[in-house]
């Protein structure tokens, strides 16, 4: 079992950025797939970006594509999200996500995770 805490949420003003982080705890980090959702209010939950366990495969969201860079620490047990030029549309709850994953893969559907952390606010002012 791992357990997920994010923090690093807040409220931005449109242009401006926001480093998120994720701190895992419980089990080895290395082996899980890590990832980023995010929720707005009324919205289903959205993938934002994913990174394999190693750190050398990233992939996003197109909404989010060349503004948003994941990343992660194994040695700190952390993975970050680095957003920029944010929007009000960014506007959400940010989750961060893991699933056991050795030997690589990409995982975009919400379903394909079986740890989740309980979620940062992120508000972005127009």
């Amino acid at each position: 079992q791992v357990q997920l805490v994010e923090s690093g949420g807040g409220l931005v003003q449109a242009g401006g950025s926001l480093r998120l982080s994720c701190v895992a705890s419980g089990r080895t980090f290395n082996g899980y797939a890590m990832g980023w959702f995010h929720q707005a209010p009324g919205k289903e939950r959205e993938f934002v970006a994913g990174i394999d366990w190693s750190g050398g495969r990233t992939y996003y969201g197109d909404s989010v594509k060349g503004r948003f860079t994941i990343s992660r620490d194994n040695a700190k047990n952390t993975v970050y999200l680095q957003m920029n030029s944010l929007k009000p549309e960014d506007t959400a709850v940010y989750y961060c996500a893991a699933v056991w994953s050795p030997m690589g893969g990409s995982y975009r559907r919400d379903y394909e995770y079986n740890h989740w952390g309980r979620g940062t606010q992120v508000t972005v002012s127009s």
